[in-house]
């Protein structure tokens, strides 16, 4: 029978510790373990592997939203005027942005600057709440101009934005429970990961809301 699976403590290893070398579970000694690592780890696989997926459900709601552009013998459908171009556009750059900061985290983390991972994400957080909240004024005036139900245009035109800001929501909730973890804990190996794969969801999700907003404004454009 192996140590580990009797409960010995292994070689080199203080009795009743088990799991992640300290190396991995010290804030200070977590920078040197992602400056030596050879391969991504697994959680910025695992993100990967997610965002592939959500790739693949904004893709199929673009294709659906320009096939049934392409059938309608007029889009938007009579009764609906073209969506305005400027605020959506300026709303999306805001969003872009936030990109900026959060690589700035990741590279700080490997730095193991644990106020500047903390600014710099708060900054992102505090952008990406105000989109969202233009873009719940947005939300709100489609909605009193057409129903969700009343066209194949208010269907798919309401689906693809309720998904991405479904997204950005998601995205913020990620944010914060990195921010506190990474305040009461540090920068520890796990968490310095976090930071990594959560800036990866951002970078794609922003890249994303190009995608979207192009596809929400093709008919004024």
């Amino acid at each position: 029978m192996s140590a580990s699976a009797s409960g010995a403590a292994e070689p080199g290893r203080p009795p009743g510790m088990s799991g992640r070398p300290p190396a991995e579970r010290s804030p200070g000694a977590a920078p040197v373990v992602a400056g030596g690592r050879l391969s991504q780890p697994t959680g910025w696989w695992g993100m990967v592997l997610f965002l592939c997926a959500e790739g693949t459900l904004f893709g199929s709601l673009m294709a659906t939203y320009f096939y049934l552009d392409f059938i309608a013998h007029r889009w938007p459908p009579k009764g609906i005027a073209p969506p305005g171009v400027v605020l959506p556009l300026i709303a999306t750059a805001g969003l872009i942005t936030t990109s900026l900061p959060l690589l700035l985290a990741v590279r700080a983390s490997r730095l193991g600057r644990r106020r500047r991972v903390l600014g710099l994400i708060s900054l992102a957080v505090l952008i990406q709440l105000g989109y969202v909240a233009g873009q719940v004024l947005l939300f709100r005036h489609d909605l009193r101009q057409f129903q969700p139900n009343g066209s194949a245009y208010g269907s798919i035109y309401f689906t693809l934005l309720g998904a991405h800001h479904a997204h950005v929501v998601l995205g913020i909730l990620l944010e914060l429970g990195v921010l506190g973890h990474v305040l009461r804990r540090g920068l520890r190996n796990y968490w310095l990961i976090g930071v990594r794969s959560v800036a990866l969801y951002w970078h794609v999700v922003n890249a994303l809301a190009i995608l979207v907003v192009l596809t929400q404004l093709s008919p004024s454009l």
